[in-house]
Order: structure tokens, then C-alpha cells, then sequence
């Protein structure tokens, strides 16, 4: 499937919802993809892109960033609090802010380096042991606490369990973003992401139906 019809469904869904053209951004998930397969997306003039892994952004964005300057990467994996200083220099946007040791490093951080990227706090909807997150219960006060440290809490990211119904949790993460007046919502990924738009996404998270699938070696 190619970015243009992406693109469309997206725009689709949005009418159906009702909501303004345009207010869903869409993260083109680049992360294990070949380079020529980024490059024909950027070559498109698609600026917004994800990736999972901090040396892996660090090997291969700096080269595209010389001939696409516009172009803004997301951070959508886990980050260890020792990668947060580079993670910091190489992202505009953190999708996973999951625990208050992150949050303290990344306060430290800001202060120190005077900037700070977008973060987005993750939740842990489905309360899977094997998923990082903030447990739903928890969410308000982590979001209290993200702000009393003043930083730029801008949304809250999910990823649905696998085996259940993707809306449940798109909605739950839209209560919780609603009663703490937070704007973002980074929810949906292939398989459903018109349902994410649908419930109000303002980021959608698209990889292999843009790039093809993905080849880990």
C-alpha cells in the first residue's frame, strides 16, 4: 500500500469522524526499514517518521536529515535512562515517558541542556505484565508528577493487546487524556488505525503498510 493511500484512508476517516482535515498527523514507523525504502518515502515529502531504537537513529538519520532538514523523528520504544541524554539531542517527540525515574533523568536533562523534546506518556491499557506503561489507575498522578517537574507533556501514547478489541483501549486512553486537559493521543498502527482516528487520534503509528514488511534478519 502506498503513502498516498494511507494518506486517504486517513483523511477518510477523519470526514467520517467529522473532524478537521489534517488533525491527524501520521508517524511513518521507519524503524528496521532499508534505507532506500525510507528514502523513496522522503523523497515523497513525507517529514514525519518513528523509530524504536536509539542507535539506530544514530546511525541513519543524521545522513537524510542533510538533504531532508524538515524532517522530525519520533522515538516510539522503550528508553533506558541511560540513552535519555542522546535521545534527547536526536528526537523532537518521546512517545514512551513510562516511569518517574525517566522523568527525573529527563528533567535533569532539560534543565542542563536547555531544550527539551515533545513527550508523550505511555499507558499501559490492557495491564500487560510484558508491556511498558503506566498502569490506567496511575495515570493521573504520573501525569501530575510529569508536570510538576515542568515538562512539555503534550499526550499519551497506547498499544492495544493483540487479541482484544483495539477501540476499548483507544477509548479508555481518551477518557484519561480528557479529565487530565491533555491534547495528544498517539494510538492506532496498521491494522487499525481508522478506528484510532475515529476516536480521536492526533498521531497514528503506520509502518509495514507503508514500507512492506519488515525483514529482521
Amino acid at each position: 500500500m502506498s503513502l498516498s493511500e494511507i494518506q486517504a484512508r486517513i483523511h477518510k476517516a477523519e470526514t467520517n469522524a467529522g473532524r478537521d482535515q489534517g488533525s491527524t498527523q501520521l508517524i511513518a514507523v521507519s524503524k528496521v526499514q532499508p534505507n532506500e525504502r525510507v528514502q523513496e518515502v522522503l523523497e515523497q515529502g513525507h517529514t514525519l517518521f518513528g523509530e524504536n531504537k536509539v542507535q539506530e537513529v544514530a546511525g541513519k538519520w543524521p545522513a537524510f536529515r542533510e538533504t531532508f532538514p524538515d524532517t522530525q523523528v519520533h522515538l516510539l520504544g522503550p528508553l533506558q535512562t541511560n540513552k535519555a541524554r542522546q535521545a534527547m539531542e536526536l528526537f523532537q517527540a518521546i512517545h514512551s515517558l513510562d516511569r518517574p525515574k525517566l522523568a527525573n533523568t529527563i528533567a535533569r536533562l532539560a534543565q542542563e541542556l536547555g531544550h527539551c523534546p515533545d513527550l508523550f506518556i505511555q499507558v499501559n491499557t490492557g495491564e500487560e505484565e510484558q508491556k511498558a506503561g503506566v498502569l490506567p489507575a496511575e495515570a493521573d498522578s504520573f501525569i501530575a508528577e510529569c508536570r510538576a517537574l515542568d515538562l512539555p507533556i503534550v499526550g499519551l501514547m497506547c498499544i492495544p493487546p493483540a487479541d482484544e478489541e483495539a477501540s476499548l483501549h483507544f477509548s479508555l486512553l481518551r477518557k484519561i487524556a480528557a479529565r487530565n486537559d491533555v491534547a495528544g493521543l498517539s494510538m492506532g498502527m496498521s491494522g487499525d488505525f481508522e478506528k484510532a482516528v475515529a476516536l480521536g487520534a492526533t498521531h497514528v503509528r503506520v509502518g509495514s503498510a507503508i514500507f512492506g514488511a519488515r525483514d529482521y534478519g
